[in-house]
């Protein structure tokens, strides 16, 4: 007999076509029968070990977090109640590239201090690998949601470069090309870059180019956090769509979005950019967030050249008061493209977090409430703050725009993506609320986009993206990845002021069929694993 039958759920099954009743058998990891109408027909009803009531529930796909920050998260916390209470089944690591693999002793060193403010010191991890592979491998030991990975380009630049901005050899290219090949061939899913973070920042449209023929080669996609998402947001987009291109790869856009007071109103030119490529063939999705702050690191917004040669270089320039002083000006006045080339609104950026405790007084203000606090000029503060905690803080960026959000998240290629980071007293809520925020807000309250298609867009959508042939639909045969709902009621529950509150009216989740939540309560299951890129 069976192990699961879930009765009477109404299924949105992620292909965007209407809802229908039905009962869906699950054994041994996969959806094995899916009985439509069963008690209205009059039909015989499937039997399993253990029978459970969705009426009133919807059944969907679980939901695919195409942008994620637990690279850390998944290993140190079993529970990642933060993604699975979201009905969150598979998240995509490694993103804005920036993460823990391949990485020799000297660059694992150097990247956690970079993106401590991600995903903390990792003081409380053991970095058992140094492949792509060996980290896959330790994701199999057991974690709470599946997860797929990047690549990450600015780490194998480190790797193969350093942290300098300069062109690559020919040498260090062709290791670079064979740093990624042996990342996809380990099951890396594609590559990732961070283009207004060091070191990959530092890459020409030429190199990336050759790596993304790499990527293309082995059936995966470039996911690039592009040049700027502020002034010239549009031009960098423009980039992006021209270099896979040229590479003959598909295109991933992440947390696509039009930012800043220059943006204002201008996802429409976006939009027109990505139906001209598509139409004319390109391959493209992209993601977003359902928010309008962004989050990132305080130390991301220094210009690149304050930022050469890694972490340590960057403390010795911010404790020069000479040097210190071309920063400010830089930012302040010029507009650095670490800040996508808009001068510094400090009264939009909010420190969420810091790594020293003692710090914990700037949390929750913006940069310039803490100045006239403290009768200092904000970027007293900003450097302060950096020096103080050695690169660490974090913080929300209040530069977004509600029309440029809502008209992003209706186009054809949209998919979802929370972009969260788990550190910090305050992160942003998308961490714990992105999937329910769309179904909840977005869906039930504005009527943004009709129930069956978003479902879709957090769903098939990505798994199509990720080359997964038996996930992302409630189809026989696939596997039993799966979130019930309760439309009526499903919302996050994290907000700007308490970000870490759970959603509501998500009450099952199932990964490989077991429930890793359960009456709206996180179960010790650790059913998640590596999920490697599907070979050609």
């Amino acid at each position: 007999m069976e192990e699961l039958v879930i009765r009477d759920a109404d299924v949105v099954d992620g292909s965007g076509a209407d809802s229908y009743r039905a009962d869906v058998v699950v054994d041994r990891g996969r959806i094995v029968s899916i009985v439509k109408e069963a008690a209205a027909a009059g039909c015989q009803r499937p039997k399993a070990r253990r029978e459970l009531d969705a009426e009133g529930l919807v059944l969907s796909p679980g939901f695919i977090d195409m942008h994620a920050h637990s690279d850390l998260a998944l290993l140190r916390d079993p529970d990642h109640s933060a993604k699975a209470a979201q009905g969150v089944t598979l998240e995509v690591i490694g993103q804005d590239g920036l993460s823990y693999a391949p990485v020799d002793d000297r660059t694992l060193g150097e990247v956690r201090r970079a993106i401590a403010g991600w995903n903390g010191p990792g003081d409380d991890v053991d970095f058992d690998w140094r492949t792509v592979g060996e980290y896959l491998d330790r994701l199999d030991r057991g974690i709470a949601v599946n997860a797929a990975y990047l690549i990450p380009q600015g780490t194998v630049r480190a790797l193969a470069v350093g942290w300098d901005d300069r062109e690559a050899t020919p040498a260090e290219l062709e290791h670079m090309r064979r740093l990624v090949a042996e990342g996809l061939e380990q099951g890396a899913v594609g590559m990732s870059s961070g283009l207004t973070y060091t070191p990959g920042m530092y890459a020409k449209d030429a190199e990336l180019t050759e790596l993304c023929r790499v990527v293309a080669q082995y059936g995966g996609y470039y996911c690039p956090h592009h040049r700027s998402y502020g002034a010239g947001a549009l031009e960098a987009y423009e980039e992006m769509v021209e270099l896979t291109r040229e590479a003959d790869c598909p295109l991933h856009l992440a947390h696509a979005t039009m930012n800043f007071g220059v943006n204002k109103g201008r996802a429409p030119e976006l939009l027109t950019l990505l139906d001209d490529a598509l139409a004319g063939g390109a391959d493209i999705t992209l993601d977003t967030y359902p928010y309008t702050p962004g989050c990132t690191t305080l130390v991301a917004l220094l210009p690149s050249w304050a930022s050469e040669g890694g972490p340590e270089q960057i403390m010795k320039r911010l404790a020069d008061d000479d040097t210190a002083e071309r920063i400010r000006h830089h930012m302040e006045e010029i507009g650095s493209d670490g800040s996508h080339g808009v001068p510094m609104e400090w009264e939009t950026i909010e420190i969420s977090g810091t790594g020293d405790p003692a710090l914990a007084e700037y949390i929750g203000r913006t940069v310039l409430e803490s100045a006239r606090l403290r009768g200092e000029s904000p970027w007293q503060v900003a450097r302060h703050l950096l020096l103080a905690d050695r690169l660490a803080p974090t913080i929300l960026q209040h530069v977004g725009h509600e029309e440029n959000v809502r008209a992003i998240m209706r186009h054809r290629v949209h998919t979802g993506g929370s972009d969260g980071i788990l550190q910090g007293a305050k992160p942003h809520p998308r961490a714990y609320g992105t999937f329910p925020h769309y179904l909840g807000h977005y869906v039930r309250e504005l009527g943004v986009l009709p129930l069956e298609e978003c479902v879709a867009h957090l769903t098939s959508r990505p798994a199509a993206r990720l080359r997964l042939p038996d996930r992302g639909l409630v189809r026989e045969g696939y596997r039993a990845d799966l979130v019930l709902f309760d439309p009526a009621t499903v919302a996050a529950g994290s907000t700007f002021e308490e970000p870490r509150v759970l959603p509501t009216g998500i009450p099952y989740v199932l990964v490989d069929g077991r429930f890793v939540m359960e009456d709206g309560r996180r179960t010790d299951v650790l059913a998640g694993r590596a999920v490697r890129r599907t070979p050609r």
